[in-house]
C-alpha cells in the first residue's frame, strides 16, 4: 500500500476540481479484511446474518487480541461501531466475526469466531480492521488514513470512506469478498468483487447458500469415523445419529460434547466416539444424556487443510439434537494398560497415512486413531513432562519404556518414539478441579479418564473429565561438584530469551543456578542473550544492560563477580524473537581464568587461526567464526574466545545453532515426517567443524572446547558431521542412554545442548545438572551442563606434574584456587 503519510501530504491539496484523496490503510503484517456481507436475514436473503470475515496470508498466526471490526454506514453525520476481537487468525487461515441477525433467512452461519451486533448495510457503508477496541472517530478518507489504528479497509457501494474508488455494490443476496490471492492495490474497486456469500471460519467451515440443499444421510458413529482417519462422510451432512454423551467441554473457544455409540460394530479400527462441535457456546447436553443429532461432518485442522503437516480431528459441527433421555449408563471407557499400545509409531508411508486403512495391532497413531473421542483411561499414571503455562502435563502408558532414572522417558533415536507418552488437559471448569502443578516422576495417583482426541501441539491427549490426584515424588534440582584448583569449569546455558524486562524472580532464579546448581564455573557460554530492549524492534542491539542485570544478580547470589565477553549481531539477522536479536556470549571469573583480548572481532568479520612458536591463536578474539557465510542466514553466529587458565591456553566456541522451525511433527500426518531444518544444522556443523579442525592443525594439542544448544539429537546428522574425524568428542555421549536429556519436549526427554572437547584435555569430567525442563517451576526450558577438565600444555613433564598437583588437590580436598 502507499504510505499513509503520502497521502496525508496530499489530503492537503483540495482546489478547483481535485477531492480529497480515498483512504489507504496503512495494512497489518498478514491479516486484511477478505468478504462483508450486510443482508443477513433481509428479504430474499438465504443467510441469517451479517458477517465480516478475515483471512491471514502471512505464514505465521496473527493474533486478534486487542483489535476490532468497525462499521461506519455511508449516511451523513454516521458513528463508527465497533466488535472487538480475540484470539487469532491462523496462517492461511480465516477469521468469521457473525454481526446482526435479520427477521427472515433460513441457513445460520457456520459457528463464528467472534460475534457483535452491528447491523450492516446490504449496500453501502465502510468495514476497517482496527489495532484497538474504542470506536473510530475519523468521517472522511483523509481523517482515516491518518489514524495508525485502522490496518485495512473497504468502503463499498457509495461509501465515503474507502481505498481508492469503492467496491462494487452488494445487496440482499451478494457480498464483496476478495480473490483468493487475497490482493490488496489500494483500490477497493479492483480488489473486491461482489458475490454469492461464503462465509468461513478458523475451522475451514461454510455454509451452502444455494437452494436445493441435500437431506441429511442417516448413519451410525463407527460408519462416520470408518476405517482411515478421513470420513467416508466428510462435508456431508448426516443425520440420526445416536449415543450417550460420555463428556462435556463448557469453557474456551472450542465448546462442545462427545458422544459414543453404546452398540459398536465389531471392527477394532472404526472408533465409536465423536465431537460435536459448538464453538463458544455452552451445549446444553449433560453426560448420560441420549441423543440423536445431525449435522455436517468436518475433518478439523488447526491451520489450512491443504497444507497442514498435521492430522485431522473428525467432528460434527452445525450439529442440531435431541435429548432422548437422561442418566442413560455410559460405555465402558478403554483402560490403557502397559502392552496395548504399540511399540512402532507409524507406518513408513513415504507421504501422508491418511488414506491407509488403520492397523492399529501395528502402529501407536493408528491405535489412537481408532479410539479417537472416545473415552481412555490410565491408572496411577507417571509425569514425564511437567505441567506448563497452558494447563499441560504429559504422562506415560509405558512406564518400562526407557525411563530415565529421575521419572522421564529418553527419546534414543529416530525410529525409538515412545509410544506410549500422552498429554493431558482438563476439561473439568477450573474453579472445581484446579489443574495440577507437577514435575517429572510425580504420579496422577488413581484414574484419569477422559475422550482422547488429536491435537497439533503435542499429538493425541487425553480431555480428562476425570483427573487423578498428584502425587508429589520430591524430584530435586540436581547441584554439580565444585570444580577443583587445577581443574577448568565450562558450562553451557540457554537461558531462553534473558532481557531486561524480565522480572527479577526469573535473574535470581538463573543466577541461583549458576552459583549453586553449576557451582560457579569458570566459564560459561549463554544462548538467548537479548538486547538491551528486549522484543521492541527499534534497530537496539547492545546488550550490556541484559549481561550487566545478570552479573549482579549472580553476585547477589554470593557468586563471583563475572566479566562478559559477546559481540552485537546485525540488527534483525540472527533469528530468534524479531527485535530481541538474541546472541551467544561468554561469562568468565577473572580470579580463575584470563580473558585473551583480541580487536578486530566485529559482527561481520571472521575469525581466523594463526600459529606463534608452534602454538595456535585466534586472529580475533572474541571473534565470530565465518559470519557471512550462508549456513549462518537467520541464525546465530559461532563466538570464539581464547582463554589461559594456569598458563594453558584455551579455546571455548559458543554456538546456537538455528531451530528444528519448519520440520514436520512426529505425530502428523506425514510419515516419515521430513526434518527440513536439519540442512542447515549441517551445513552449520561443517563451518564449526572446519575451524575446530584449523585450530588442532595448528597446534595437535590445542585445548578447544565446543559448547551450545546446537537443537540437535546426539544421533542426528550434523552431530555426526561434527564428530566425524575424531577431533572432537561429544560428550553427551559418554553418559549412561538413560542419561543422555537436557531438554524435554512432547513428553520426550531428549538432547538439543551439547558439550564438545578436542582430545587434547586430560581428566574430563562431565555433568548434565537437571533444574529445569524436568520442573514445573524453571528458570529456562533448557538444563544446563558442565565439563571440568585439565588443560594440556602440549609437554607430557608439565602436564604429569598439572596431575599430580591436582590429585593432591583431590586427595587433600582443596578446592580454593593456588596461590
Amino acid at each position: 500500500m502507499t504510505s499513509a503519510a503520502a497521502i496525508a501530504a496530499a489530503a492537503v491539496v483540495v482546489t478547483g476540481g481535485l477531492t480529497a484523496p480515498a483512504a489507504s490503510a496503512a495494512p497489518s503484517a498478514a491479516t486484511v479484511l477478505s468478504e462483508v456481507y450486510g443482508g443477513g436475514g433481509n428479504s430474499g436473503a438465504t443467510l441469517t446474518n451479517d458477517f465480516v470475515e478475515l483471512a491471514n496470508h502471512g505464514d505465521a498466526p496473527f493474533a486478534l487480541d486487542g483489535f476490532s471490526v468497525q462499521y461506519l454506514p455511508a449516511s451523513a453525520n454516521a458513528s463508527w461501531q465497533a466488535t472487538k476481537l480475540t484470539g487469532a487468525v491462523a496462517a492461511g487461515g480465516q477469521y468469521l466475526v457473525a454481526e446482526a441477525k435479520g427477521a427472515g433467512g433460513t441457513v445460520a452461519l457456520p459457528t463464528p469466531d467472534a460475534t457483535g451486533t452491528i447491523a450492516l448495510s446490504a449496500t453501502a457503508g465502510t468495514v476497517a480492521l482496527v489495532s484497538g477496541g474504542d470506536a473510530l472517530t475519523c468521517k472522511t478518507a483523509a481523517d482515516c488514513t491518518t489514524d495508525p489504528r485502522v490496518k485495512d479497509l473497504v468502503g463499498f457501494g457509495d461509501a465515503v470512506v474507502r481505498e481508492g474508488n469503492p467496491a462494487a455494490t452488494p445487496s440482499n443476496t451478494t457480498s464483496i469478498a476478495r480473490a483468493e490471492s487475497l490482493t490488496d492495490t489500494d483500490d477497493n474497486s479492483a480488489d473486491f468483487t461482489a458475490g454469492a456469500p461464503t462465509p468461513t471460519n478458523s475451522r475451514g467451515e461454510t455454509t451452502g447458500t444455494g437452494p436445493g440443499e441435500p437431506q441429511p444421510v442417516s448413519a451410525r458413529i463407527h460408519e462416520i469415523q470408518g476405517t482411515t482417519r478421513i470420513s467416508p462422510f466428510k462435508d456431508k451432512k448426516v443425520g440420526d445419529v445416536t449415543g450417550v454423551v460420555t463428556a462435556v467441554r463448557s469453557f474456551g473457544s472450542s465448546r462442545g460434547f462427545w458422544f459414543t455409540d453404546p452398540e459398536p460394530d465389531s471392527d477394532p479400527r472404526t472408533s465409536e466416539g465423536l465431537f460435536v462441535f459448538t464453538g463458544s457456546t455452552t451445549p446444553s447436553v449433560a453426560v448420560g444424556d441420549a441423543v440423536t443429532a445431525q449435522g455436517t461432518v468436518k475433518e478439523y485442522y488447526p491451520d489450512a487443510p491443504a497444507t497442514s503437516n498435521y492430522q485431522s480431528l473428525t467432528e460434527l459441527t452445525g450439529a442440531q439434537w435431541t435429548v432422548e433421555s437422561h442418566g442413560n449408563r455410559l460405555p465402558p471407557s478403554t483402560v490403557l494398560t502397559p502392552d496395548q499400545v504399540p511399540d512402532a509409531l507409524a507406518p513408513n508411508a513415504g507421504g501422508t497415512i491418511e488414506p491407509l486403512p488403520l492397523e492399529p495391532s501395528k502402529y501407536a497413531l493408528d491405535f489412537w486413531e481408532s479410539h479417537e473421542s472416545e473415552i481412555v483411561s490410565v491408572s496411577d499414571a507417571r509425569v514425564v513432562a511437567p505441567s506448563n503455562s497452558y494447563d499441560e502435563l504429559y504422562v506415560t502408558t509405558k512406564p518400562q519404556q526407557n525411563p530415565t532414572p529421575r521419572g522421564g522417558t529418553v527419546y534414543l533415536g529416530y525410529d525409538k518414539i515412545n509410544t506410549g507418552v500422552l498429554k493431558v488437559q482438563s476439561i473439568i471448569p477450573f474453579d472445581q478441579q484446579p489443574f495440577p502443578k507437577v514435575n517429572t516422576g510425580d504420579v496422577l495417583t488413581g484414574t484419569t479418564s477422559g475422550p482422547v482426541e488429536y491435537s497439533s501441539f503435542g499429538g493425541y491427549t487425553l480431555f480428562a473429565s476425570r483427573l487423578g490426584a498428584a502425587k508429589d515424588n520430591h524430584l530435586q534440582k540436581e547441584t554439580t561438584r565444585r570444580q577443583r584448583p587445577g581443574e577448568l569449569a565450562v558450562a553451557t546455558y540457554n537461558v531462553e530469551n534473558l532481557a531486561p524486562s524480565d522480572s527479577d524472580t526469573k535473574y535470581a532464579q538463573l543466577a541461583h543456578g549458576v552459583v549453586d546448581n553449576l557451582a560457579a564455573p569458570d566459564v560459561v557460554t549463554l544462548e538467548e542473550i537479548q538486547d538491551n530492549d528486549g522484543a521492541t524492534d527499534d534497530g537496539v542491539v547492545a546488550a550490556d544492560l541484559t549481561l550487566r542485570k545478570f552479573t549482579d544478580a549472580i553476585v547477589a547470589a554470593g557468586g563471583p563477580q563475572y566479566q562478559w565477553r559477546e559481540i552485537d549481531p546485525v540488527n534483525d539477522k540472527d533469528g530468534g524473537e524479531p527485535g530481541g536479536n538474541i546472541r551467544v556470549g561468554f561469562l568468565f571469573n577473572p580470579a580463575r581464568v584470563s580473558f585473551v583480548d583480541r580487536p578486530g572481532g566485529s559482527s561481520t568479520s571472521s575469525v581466523g587461526v594463526v600459529t606463534e612458536q608452534g602454538k595456535a591463536h585466534l586472529s580475533q578474539s572474541p571473534g565470530r567464526v565465518d559470519p557471512e557465510n550462508e549456513a549462518w542466514t537467520d541464525s546465530r553466529k559461532p563466538l570464539a574466545g581464547e582463554f589461559v587458565f594456569g598458563g594453558r591456553t584455551v579455546f571455548v566456541i559458543a554456538n546456537h545453532f538455528n531451530s528444528k522451525g519448519g520440520d514436520q511433527p512426529t505425530h502428523g500426518r506425514y510419515q516419515p515426517p521430513e526434518r527440513s531444518s536439519e540442512v542447515q544444522r549441517q551445513k552449520q556443523a561443517t563451518v564449526l567443524q572446519d575451524f575446530a579442525a584449523k585450530l588442532i592443525a595448528a597446534d595437535p594439542s590445542a585445548n578447544v572446547v565446543a559448547a551450545g544448544d546446537l537443537n540437535d539429537y546426539q544421533f542426528s546428522p550434523a552431530l555426526a558431521k561434527l564428530t566425524s574425524g575424531g577431533k572432537l568428542k561429544d560428550l553427551i555421549s559418554t553418559l549412561p542412554p538413560a542419561e543422555r536429556y537436557s531438554y524435554v519436549f512432547e513428553g520426550q526427554s531428549q538432547v538439543l545442548d551439547h558439550i564438545l572437547t578436542s582430545a587434547a584435555p586430560r581428566g574430563v569430567d562431565y555433568d548434565v545438572v537437571h533444574l529445569n525442563a524436568e520442573f514445573a517451576d524453571q528458570a529456562s526450558d533448557h538444563d544446563p551442563q558442565v565439563v571440568r577438565l585439565r588443560p594440556s600444555t602440549g609437554n607430557r613433564l608439565p602436564d604429569l606434574a598439572y596431575d599430580l598437583l591436582d590429585y593432591l588437590d583431590q586427595l587433600l580436598g582443596r578446592t580454593a584456587p593456588r596461590g
